[in-house]
């Protein structure tokens, strides 16, 4: 849409959404890395990891002997990321390429006292350091046992440190060094909080809620998050067709972008200049069918702002672990 040009107006573009993979079943996790201008991300139920590279429009993927709902790149690393399968951080060897990916070695393994529970959300921090939460296990779409998840942190040599527990699903996961902030979503909580965070020791403390959706009218949960430069959060609001943009230091909501899925699961900036939002969804049925564009992943354009720079994994070599 185009505003005609007065003195008191200018030019406004409005953001463009274009689905750029073909749709798989639950589409999560997405981590642009500058150096391959590609873009990672996973789907779940499919067993598999993606990679998406725009500059020749190649979508590629391989299988894993579980459900993988993660992928980051280990830093010095190439063609190694770290992936969450099940209960276990894995570290992985993948060309990219439509074959076979190796699980080189086991990094961590959670929840021994929920065998069923599984991986959801996760990033690196700023310093690399792997926060990593976990969920109840799904035994229908949509439907899970409640309350049976942690937060971790983990450090290079692969010990965990639980920083929270009692959660249902762990989702979002973004800090702001400006402000010291950690933000982190309970998407069952149907809000964000915000914990102080300490960059040089990876500690998050005093947790509170920042934004509520029931405070702005919003239906669905909250799902995977980014930041941008200006310190706003964007925000897959599943089950309601939308990436929302938000101000977490005054609660307020700022944008909606509409997206043409109902599961809209995560999003990250990626592109040559940060400025590209790059969105993945899902398509599972859960009493009707959710046909193609629904899991797709789509670019966002024309937002006018930029993110930060996903981050590697710091993981130690075997003699140092």
């Amino acid at each position: 849409m185009v505003f005609p040009q007065t003195r008191q107006t200018k030019l406004v573009m409005s953001p463009q959404v274009e689905a750029v993979t073909k749709p798989v079943w639950l589409g999560e996790g997405p981590h642009w890395d500058s150096e391959e201008r590609a873009l990672y991300f996973v789907s779940i139920f499919d067993n598999s990891v993606h990679k998406y590279v725009p500059d020749t429009d190649k979508h590629t993927s391989a299988k894993l002997d579980g459900m993988p709902t993660f992928i980051i790149p280990v830093d010095g690393k190439r063609n190694h990321f770290v992936v969450g399968l099940n209960r276990k951080v894995v570290e992985i060897e993948w060309s990219g390429e439509m074959n076979a990916a190796k699980v080189v070695k086991t990094v961590a393994e959670v929840d021994q006292d929920n065998p069923k529970n599984r991986f959801n959300d996760a990033k690196a921090d700023p310093r690399g350091r792997l926060f990593a939460g976990t969920m109840g296990y799904e035994y229908e779409p949509g439907k899970f046992h409640l309350k049976k998840g942690s937060l971790y942190r983990f450090e290079a040599d692969g010990s965990a440190h639980k920083l929270c527990d009692n959660i249902d699903i762990s989702n979002g996961l973004c800090w702001d060094l400006h402000e010291k902030a950690f933000y982190f979503a309970d998407s069952f909580e149907y809000a964000i909080r915000r914990y102080d965070y300490d960059v040089d020791t990876g500690d998050i403390s005093n947790p509170t809620i920042v934004f509520k959706y029931k405070d702005h009218g919003l239906d669905g949960i909250v799902d995977g998050m980014t930041i941008d430069t200006d310190g706003n959060l964007w925000v897959a609001n599943f089950d309601n067709y939308q990436v929302i943009k938000i101000d977490p230091r005054g609660g307020k909501l700022l944008q909606k972008v509409p997206i043409p899925a109902l599961q809209v699961t995560s999003a990250t900036f990626g592109g040559p200049n940060l400025d590209i939002l790059y969105v993945t969804s899902a398509s599972m049925n859960r009493g009707e069918e959710q046909k193609p564009p629904c899991g797709s992943t789509f670019k966002v354009t024309g937002l006018g702002v930029k993110g930060h720079p996903n981050v590697t994994m710091n993981v130690a070599p075997e003699d140092e672990a």
